[in-house]
């Protein structure tokens, strides 16, 4: 799955920002799709002045009143907060006017129902103002998303993909992870990686990472070339962000970077950059690819020398499976590192269908998730692809299609 299609598909679509009232948080008061953040305040509006009138003069609840406009403030819009708080002044003076004139509120009651519903609709404007704020930056974020993570077409360059990318900040929806798949004239080229660090830092390290493999995956030959020019791009940005002053000029980047050679069906050309070797997942069980392993990207003056390109065999039915750290080095309860290879190889064997692409990032996924509790220390991201069957499958919307479950 691509970014493209995480973005809004479990949650629904998001109402534009500017649409009236309708904020996100009233999609959590929602019933078949129709908002119902207008029934609290209501009931207590109701059952204030019910109590009120059904209770002896010398026990008068009327001026609780003055909350129905605060928890309107709390979940409606600014006109439905307004139209609590003038509701709350006339249930006060319609309630208090019933009684006796020795038991009722008066005036000074009233003044405090009233200017406690301006004060609600207040609040309740510069709430919105802030929801609408948080809703056009999570916008903004999506944007950057996709502009990195670029959406992915289904079986694109002859290989189905999946695609799984959880950040460890929740709210920030982005992070220093990567992965693209770029079909050229010299066979189609994989690349998935992490920046070291976190930030904005980091994820402007992963675009500039990923024009640079979209450029010369697409034009050189050779994977060797490909990989100089990921390790070329990587200083020239650290000499820009040294230039800017910022502290961010020694950051790198682990990645590996898989070539899949027009010619042979059956091997695939890995170059990896200190990151976690590729697995080979099929019907028959799990292994990782013996690749040769090498520096990560901006450290080569560390080891001087073209990186080694492993070319390995792979099975028709084995899918490959690459992951950041955020998946190997996820821990438990105890401290225990989630052992990613033993979970794959037992749940392959109770169901060997979890080797397709979609249903095996959506078993690492739950895995790693169950396994850690839910809490992420770094960006996770599971990433698979295997050639395209000549036949069978279910399609690219099925399981072993291009889009993975969330």
């Amino acid at each position: 799955m691509s970014p493209g299609n995480e973005g809004h598909g479990p949650h629904g679509r998001r109402p534009p920002a500017g649409r009236g009232d309708v904020v996100q948080r009233q999609e959590m008061l929602r019933v078949r799709g129709r908002s119902v953040a207008w029934i609290p305040p209501l009931v207590l509006l109701v059952a204030i002045a019910v109590t009120d009138y059904n209770t002896t003069g010398e026990f008068r609840v009327i001026s609780w009143i003055v909350l129905v406009p605060g928890i309107a403030a709390a979940l409606c819009g600014v006109w439905g907060t307004a139209v609590y708080a003038v509701l709350a002044m006339i249930f006060y003076t319609a309630v208090d006017n019933a009684w006796p004139h020795q038991f009722q509120a008066g005036l000074p009651d009233f003044i405090l129902v009233a200017a406690g519903g301006v004060l609600a609709t207040l609040a309740c404007l510069v709430r919105v103002r802030g929801e609408r704020r948080a809703l056009h930056m999570r916008d903004v974020t999506d944007t950057v998303r996709a502009t990195v993570l670029r959406p992915l077409p289904p079986r694109w360059g002859g290989l189905e993909h999946a695609g799984v990318y959880l950040p460890a900040d929740a709210d920030a929806r982005v992070g220093g992870d990567f992965y693209d798949i770029q079909p050229g004239p010299h066979g189609t080229r994989v690349l998935v990686g992490d920046v070291q660090g976190k930030g904005l830092g980091a994820v402007e390290t992963s675009a500039v990472l990923l024009g640079a493999f979209r450029e010369a995956g697409y034009h050189e030959a050779d994977l060797t070339v490909v990989a100089d020019r990921l390790e070329e791009r990587m200083l020239r940005h650290r000499e820009y962000t040294t230039a800017l002053g910022r502290g961010d000029g020694d950051r790198f980047a682990t990645a590996v970077l898989l070539g899949f050679p027009p010619d042979r069906a059956d091997v695939v050309d890995a170059v990896v950059f200190g990151h976690e070797r590729p697995l080979a997942v099929g019907p028959g069980g799990v292994r990782s690819l013996r690749a040769a392993g090498g520096l990560p990207i901006g450290c080569r003056d560390l080891a001087p020398g073209p990186l080694p390109v492993s070319r390995l065999p792979v099975a028709p039915d084995e899918t490959l499976l690459l992951v950041t750290d955020g998946v190997t080095e996820a821990r438990d309860g105890e401290g225990n590192f989630y052992r990613l290879a033993d979970e794959l190889r037992r749940v392959v064997a109770a169901d060997p269908r979890v080797a397709a692409p979609g249903r095996l990032v959506a078993a690492v996924r739950d895995g790693t998730l169950r396994h850690s509790r839910g809490h992420l220390d770094d960006d996770t991201t599971a990433f698979a692809v295997r050639r395209t069957r000549a036949s069978g499958g279910e399609g690219p919307e099925g399981p072993e299609g291009g889009r993975s479950p969330r």
